[in-house]
């Protein structure tokens, strides 16, 4: 496949590194000619320095028969241009653009996207995805990491495990038998920094993370086996008033669970704008990391405090903070994967990434086969795909335990029809079921050619 990726910022670098990684043919543009030659120096790619909106420097980056392109410049009135450039003069039949302005975003203005209007095929919203992701991390409180799939159905847990764990040092086939109708699998485990899919042998030690696929109604018992006991949510501190906080703001008011929500915001028009837009919802005009203002915001009787302002440092330090007047969790934006070891030293119970989270909402749209959701771990090491079996797959009508997944790869669960299972190795797998596979980033060429459709699917 021949893509060209318009943006070589954290964004475009990542999608430009699993993309030519997994042998396709990718031209990297950006107006940064260190940027480019960055990409170019580092990875399986070629580049082109100019403005991606201009017609003369997409031809030079091969558009004339490019397969897709993707547009991930800092501007979303650029990414527009560019997709109706690629469209109008170069006939690119797929296009995937990231587009911040919320406005851009409202349903009322869908039809703007159409292919006789602004042809977009695939509109990315980092602020709708990164609010998603942090709704995910409220949603199960003792989980470092969290991301739902087959339609809610299912969710991934990503659990750190501790001393008092009351299953360490067992090995996963016997949690298998001492918890034989839990629907839950441990897919992956990090150990002191290495990411690996486990042997059923393997055992669990404190200071391991594992990432368990588990049956949404059996969440709250996967957390209690493995020693986390789940606290409600009742009392939820938001630091950071722009869209990311409005948006969870917004959602957090339309539960029936009736949270109460307070939200922290530095600058004084953005907190009017938000007090403005919120019906339930306290906000507080100051400085997170100002002690008086959190303690006007009752940290201490915090169940959770989210901080999501645009500041990497700021968030770990308001986190820290925040932690350290009483609020019960922390969970802070993060968009420096190299700042992610430091969570767990600094106290801080979740992090959300948001470059991960937009790579994952544009794979999603790149893989081939009915690939229905994709959530990338960690710095890019590791995949989890949800995706549909087609009559053409290479796993269509097999039992588990005869499909030759590579060693990086485990079945995390299956659904059949509206029906989430917990796979086996006498589990058939037939056209039309839903399979959830954690895949390291090495083995996923090899899941996709197991998915593979034929050209008619297309």
């Amino acid at each position: 496949m021949k893509v060209i990726i318009c943006g070589t910022g954290q964004v475009g670098w990542q999608i430009a590194r699993h993309l030519s990684g997994e042998k396709n043919d990718v031209t990297v543009v950006d107006s940064n000619g260190d940027l480019v030659r960055r990409a170019t120096e580092a990875l399986d790619v070629q580049g082109v320095t100019g403005f991606a909106s201009y017609p003369d420097v997409l031809e030079r980056a091969g558009a004339s028969d490019a397969d897709m392109i993707i547009a991930a410049t800092h501007s979303d009135e650029v990414n527009m241009v560019i997709c109706q450039v690629a469209h109008s003069v170069f006939g690119i039949t797929r296009k995937i653009a990231r587009l911040r302005a919320q406005s851009y975003m409202d349903a009322i203005y869908s039809d703007l996207y159409r292919r006789d209007h602004l042809p977009i095929d695939v509109v990315i919203s980092p602020e709708r995805e990164v609010a998603e992701a942090a709704l995910q991390r409220l949603s199960a409180p003792m989980a470092f990491d969290t991301e739902s799939f087959m339609d809610g159905r299912a969710q991934l847990l990503g659990i750190a495990l501790d001393e008092d764990c009351p299953v360490l040092n067992t090995p996963l086939r016997q949690l298998t038998d001492l918890f034989s109708t839990l629907r839950a699998i441990v897919v992956a485990i990090r150990r002191e920094g290495r990411l690996f899919a486990p042997e059923p042998g393997d055992q669990l030690f404190a200071g391991d993370q594992v990432y368990v696929f588990s049956h949404i109604d059996d969440v709250t018992r996967t957390l209690d086996i493995f020693g986390k006991v789940t606290k409600k949510q009742e009392r939820v501190v938001i630091i950071g008033g722009g869209n990311v906080g409005l948006a969870v703001a917004r959602a957090l008011e339309t539960r029936t669970d009736r949270i109460r929500a307070k939200v922290i915001e530095r600058s004084r028009a953005q907190a009017e704008r938000a007090a403005d837009a919120l019906t339930r919802t306290i906000v507080l005009n100051g400085d997170g990391l100002d002690a008086e203002i959190l303690a006007e915001a009752n940290i201490e009787r915090a169940d959770a405090v989210l901080v999501v302002t645009d500041d990497d440092k700021t968030n770990i330090l308001a986190a820290v903070r925040a932690k350290q007047a009483g609020a019960a969790m922390a969970i802070a934006l993060v968009n420096d994967p190299t700042l992610v070891p430091l969570m767990a030293a600094l106290d801080i119970d979740a992090y959300i990434n948001p470059r991960a989270t937009t790579v994952s909402s544009i794979l999603r749209h790149i893989r081939h086969g009915r690939v229905r959701a994709i959530y990338s771990i960690g710095d890019a090491e590791a995949e989890v795909i949800e995706a549909q079996v087609l009559s053409t797959s290479l796993i269509a009508g097999r039992l588990v335990r005869d499909i030759e997944f590579p060693e990086g790869v485990l079945l995390g669960a299956l659904m059949k029809g509206d029906k989430v299972v917990k796979p086996t190795g006498d589990t058939k797998v037939e056209e039309n079921d839903v399979i959830a596979l954690f895949a390291m980033a090495g083995d996923v060429p090899e899941v996709e050619r197991l998915l593979q459709v034929s050209i008619d699917f297309f």
